[in-house]
């Protein structure tokens, strides 16, 4: 890959719904250059309740959607899909740089808090699968970890309810269950793509001691390194382009996906495809 064949090229992402918006978000703010191609998996969600094979099979399927918009790199903006299929799609994809969000999210929580507790709030799935928990100790094999499954964070992202009464009554009841048993946090990663819309809510939870650590602008800083590492930067001056596809539901995905992207979007700005 070199700077002058593929500087104009775009950025590849997927989910499995809306929530991978959060990375796509961070990487539009950090690169407002790049064209950007974004697909939710909206038909087959959530990854989480299908097994591994089957999320490495729809990953696999997005993927080659994607790479018919002839993408520079691929990042896989889902924590479950990143457990399950990273180092699949690296594999298959070579030598298009694949990213995911879970290594750039504990990563830079053991840069915050070397040898500390670190706790990973996150959907069921990710918990179950652990992936935070092996990244974190293969960083840092003294760190203490600890996963939280904080569903009805998800529900509160969709709705837009993430600051007032009831999120922060939500997200403390979370935390006091978490730290419980005496484990204390000295960072709290936000493991869901959903959860940094309530950032400002966890981070007033926790207090002024505790990093809040959120994996899109960590994967978004990883993705501008990756492409400077490469001359792959866009040369352009001008914003990029933005592409959203949705395999199902492009009204609803343009409704709830506004209020990740942070400014409102319709049905038309939604391109729908079928994997």
């Amino acid at each position: 890959m070199t700077g002058t064949n593929s500087s104009s090229l775009p950025i590849g992402i997927f989910d499995s719904g809306v929530g991978g918006l959060t990375v796509l978000k961070a990487i539009r703010e950090t690169l407002p250059h790049e064209n950007l191609v974004y697909l939710g998996d909206t038909a087959r969600l959530p990854y989480g309740t299908k097994s591994p094979e089957s999320i490495a099979r729809y990953a696999t399927q997005a993927t080659a959607k994607l790479l018919l918009h002839d993408i520079k790199m691929l990042v896989i903006a889902c924590n479950t899909a990143s457990a399950v299929a990273l180092e699949v799609l690296q594999r298959q994809m070579a030598p298009l740089p694949v990213l995911g969000v879970v290594v750039p999210g504990a990563t830079a929580a053991v840069a915050a808090r070397p040898g500390g507790s670190h706790l990973v709030l996150a959907t069921e799935a990710t918990v179950r699968l652990g992936a935070y928990r092996r990244a974190i100790a293969a960083l840092d094999p003294g760190a203490r970890i600890k996963e939280k499954s904080c569903e009805m964070l998800v529900s509160l992202a969709e709705e837009g309810w993430t600051a007032g009464h009831i999120a922060e009554s939500i997200v403390q009841r979370y935390l006091d269950e978490a730290q419980a048993d005496g484990f204390k946090a000295d960072s709290i990663i936000l493991g869901c793509t959903h959860f940094p819309l309530l950032r400002d809510t966890i981070s007033a939870a926790a207090g002024p001691s505790v990093a809040v650590v959120d994996s899109a602008n960590t994967t978004a800083a990883v993705v501008q390194q990756t492409l400077r590492s490469a001359g792959s930067l866009s040369a352009v001056k001008h914003a990029g382009d933005l592409t959203l596809l949705a395999t199902d539901g492009i009204s609803r995905f343009a409704r709830v996906g506004g209020q990740f992207l942070g400014r409102a979007l319709s049905a038309e700005d939604v391109h729908l495809v079928d994997l």
